[in-house]
């Protein structure tokens, strides 16, 4: 499995800053007509990839749901700042 919730939830979080903040660009006074209209097309496609992604999680948590996908955990194995693993000076 590629994506996991937790990435795609932040993708897509992402994402919807991604159209908010172009969204405003859109709606500017001081731009000129041109801009507003690339920042636009930019806006629908920022929306079809954000659908897309939410397209895949909602897939995603169902196979999760139906037992059809087993979600993997990833331990964190931390070994910095842990003295256990520090070679004594001189060694």
């Amino acid at each position: 499995m590629a994506e996991t919730v937790g990435s795609l939830v932040d993708k897509i979080s992402i994402m919807e800053l991604k159209i908010y903040h172009m969204q405003e660009q859109v709606e500017r006074a001081d731009a000129s007509e041109e801009f507003r209209r690339q920042s636009a097309e930019r806006v629908s496609v920022l929306k079809l990839q954000r659908d897309d992604l939410a397209e895949e999680l909602t897939t995603l948590l169902s196979d999760i749901a139906s037992g059809r996908v087993v979600p993997k955990v990833y331990r964190q194995f931390k070994m910095y700042n842990d003295p256990q693993y520090r070679v004594p000076p001189g060694q």
